[in-house]
Formats: structure tokens, C-alpha cells, sequence
């Protein structure tokens, strides 16, 4: 250790002289930030509000049905994440069980122990619990999947189904006996950032294969389609969905706000996908394409076998970083559409009578700061995983 600080941080004078003020100005600035947590931080605004922050003006009697969603989906992230086949062959993964989740969900656990203790009520607790429950018990049945004989029969295709059948089953079931007007918080922030990546990435790989295509006709509208919408600002889109799109349709059969933001998103999203994945199409040689020809493929085939899922793997850093984009854009909304999304809780709560003037602001956006950046962080960390698995940038 002292022979690496002496070889990169203290080399010579100069180098001696950056380090420790760079060393001290990081210790201040770690100091400030505990003294602001622990002891300055005026934290009730955020107990207070921490149901409009989190899923906004969601019916008291429902919330039943957004807990079992969570635990549901819960247990689809358990089990998903013990799906890989080293897993599955690993004698001791049921011992390292709880090690494997203290790695791969520690922040969020982190997360959920904060909200627990800012919320104080047992309903609260029991959610926590349930949580890690769920997610011990999804992985144990993913590990156990080849060694009992019942489930060891079900094709790998079906058994992801089965799977991911009973946290969608929940989440629809959810979203029908709910007002979405009354959605808000983070809550929606994540769902118009999961529904938006779902419908994005079909139809970005689409954009991307009908720009490449030989057709005239389809070359020059998906082309025209990606300039068109990446040459416009994403907070003028949503604005325009917002504003404009009630002068041509009237406002009865108008769809929500909701509706008109996922499809914003989504139409976004698509456009600069399209273009990460055609970087990607573009990375792979001439010579699988007429190795793929000569085993007698088609180009329906060649594309979805031996091209495309080489351009997926190849540019997974990318699409990563523009679906963390997009999570964190989700906040525009709020602006452009009025919604009551987190960002514009947070500013909200600082106004109320209560707190009106405290300078409570440095404690609501921090929280805010704090629920993106977990989001963040574990997607990179997911697809830091995921490249590694699949080796992207080995050869």
C-alpha cells in the first residue's frame, strides 16, 4: 500500500502537494455531508411526505395491492438473478445465498432500511421484510430449479414465463382498480421509465434495421423519423403533447397525461437507440453476413441470429447509459405536463405552510438526488454485470 501511494500520488513535490489538497478539500466535503445527514438535517419534512414522495395521492385503501406488486416482483428479481447457469451448477450457492444478495441488492436494502426508518410504522417494516424474503426465496427456487425433478422438466422459455406471469399479473391487476391521475411520486417516474424502455427497444432495433435496409421507401422513412426526432428537444416534445396535441383532438377522448409521456418517451428513446444500435450493426464484419448467406440462410435469419444479437452485445454500455438518461429525464414530465412526479414533490413540500421559508430545500431534493441515483447506480452496476458475463471487449 505505501509503495503504490508513493508511486501514484506522491512521485514528486508537485504530486506530494495535489494529493493532500485533494485528500483534505474530499475530507471537508465528506465531513460537511455527515454533519448535514446526522446532525444539521432537518429531516421531519421528508417523514412528513414521505408517501406523497414516494407514490403520491395513491388511494390509503390500495395500497395493499402496490405492497403485494413489490413483493411479487420481488420475487421475480430473486429468482432471475439465480437464473444463470453457473449458478445453477454451484454446490454452494445455497450457503452463499445471503452474500450474493448483501452484493448485488445492498444499496437498494440501504435504501429500503431509510425509508423504513423516515416512515416508523410497522406496515413499513413488514414491507421491508417481505421484500428480502421475497428476494431470498426467488433465488433459493431459481437455484433449486434443476434439482428438483418437477421443475427441472419445465422448458427454460416456459419457466420464464411462469416467472415474470405473477409480478405482471399483479401490476395490472393494480393498475385497473387505480386512478393513474392519482399516481404520482417516484412511483411514477419509474413506471413511465420501465413502460418507455420496454416499448423503446423493439422499436429502436426496428429504426435501426429499416435504416440499413434495402429498401428505398423504408431507408428514407426511418431515417427521416430518427433526424426528425433527435433534432428536437426532448422538453419541446413533451410540451407539445402537452399543449398542442388538444387542438387537434378534443379534450373528452384527449389521453392522459400519462399516456401522452410514456409515448414522448418511447418515440425519444427509440430515435437514439436506433442509432446505438446501428453503431453496433455497423461494428460487425461483411464476412458473417456472407458466411450466413453461404450456409444457405435467409436475411430474416442471418439479421436475428447472427447479426443482431452481435451489435445488442457489442453496444450494451451505450444503451445502458440511454436508458439511465431516460430514467432521470422522467422528471420533465412533471414540468412539461404537470404532473406530480418526484422532482416536482420535492419542490412542493418546501411550500407548504408547515415549512414555508426554512430553507427545507437542500433536505427535499437531496432525498430526491438520493432515489435517482440508487436507480442509477444499480443499473450501471446490472450492466457492468452483464457485460462481464457476456464479455463485452474480450476477444
Amino acid at each position: 500500500m505505501i509503495i503504490w501511494l508513493k508511486r501514484n500520488m506522491f512521485r514528486s513535490v508537485g504530486d506530494s502537494i495535489i494529493s493532500v489538497a485533494v485528500a483534505a478539500l474530499a475530507g471537508w466535503v465528506v465531513w460537511q455531508l455527515l454533519q448535514f445527514i446526522f446532525i444539521t438535517g432537518r429531516w421531519e419534512i421528508i417523514q412528513v411526505n414521505l408517501k406523497l414522495l414516494l407514490v403520491g395521492r395513491f388511494p390509503e385503501e390500495l395500497m395493499w395491492m402496490l405492497g403485494a406488486s413489490i413483493l411479487a416482483l420481488s420475487f421475480w428479481i430473486g429468482a432471475v438473478a439465480s437464473s444463470s447457469k453457473r449458478d445453477l451448477n454451484n454446490k454452494t450457492s445455497l450457503i452463499k445465498t445471503g452474500f450474493g444478495l448483501l452484493s448485488r441488492f445492498g444499496l437498494i436494502i440501504a435504501l429500503g432500511a431509510i425509508i423504513i426508518a423516515l416512515a416508523g410504522n410497522l406496515d413499513a417494516v413488514l414491507l421491508g421484510i417481505g421484500t428480502v424474503a421475497a428476494i431470498a426465496l426467488g433465488r433459493l427456487v431459481g437455484l433449486a430449479r434443476r434439482k428438483i425433478a418437477v421443475l427441472a422438466k419445465i422448458p427454460w422459455l416456459v419457466w420464464q414465463i411462469l416467472l415474470v406471469a405473477l409480478p405482471l399479473v399483479m401490476i395490472i391487476q393494480t393498475l385497473l382498480v387505480s386512478d393513474l391521475s392519482e399516481w404520482g411520486g417516484f412511483l411514477i417516474n419509474v413506471y413511465i421509465a420501465i413502460l418507455s424502455i420496454a416499448l423503446a427497444f423493439p422499436l429502436g432495433v426496428f429504426l435501426a434495421l429499416g435504416r440499413r435496409s434495402s429498401l428505398p421507401i423504408v431507408r428514407l422513412v426511418c431515417t427521416s423519423y430518427i433526424e426528425l426526432v433527435r433534432g428536437a428537444p426532448l422538453f419541446v416534445l413533451l410540451l407539445l403533447a402537452g399543449v398542442a396535441l388538444e387542438f387537434f383532438i378534443p379534450s373528452e377522448i384527449a389521453p392522459g397525461a400519462i399516456f401522452r409521456a410514456v409515448t414522448v418517451f418511447t418515440m425519444f428513446t427509440a430515435a437514439y437507440l436506433a442509432e446505438i444500435i446501428r453503431g453496433g450493426l455497423q461494428s460487425i464484419s461483411k464476412g458473417q453476413t456472407e458466411a450466413g448467406k453461404a450456409l444457405g440462410l435467409s436475411t430474416v435469419k442471418i439479421i436475428f441470429l447472427i447479426t443482431l444479437p452481435q451489435a445488442l452485445r457489442n453496444v450494451i454500455p451505450a444503451q445502458i447509459g440511454q436508458f439511465i438518461s431516460l430514467f432521470k429525464d422522467t422528471t420533465l414530465a412533471g414540468a412539461a405536463l404537470s404532473m406530480l412526479e418526484l422532482l416536482k414533490v420535492g419542490e412542493a413540500i418546501t411550500k407548504q405552510d408547515d415549512y414555508l421559508g426554512q430553507g427545507l430545500v437542500y433536505e427535499s431534493l437531496g432525498f430526491v438526488a438520493l432515489l435517482f441515483w440508487v436507480g442509477s447506480y444499480v443499473m450501471s452496476r446490472e450492466s457492468q454485470r452483464l457485460e462481464r458475463k457476456l464479455g463485452v471487449g474480450i476477444r
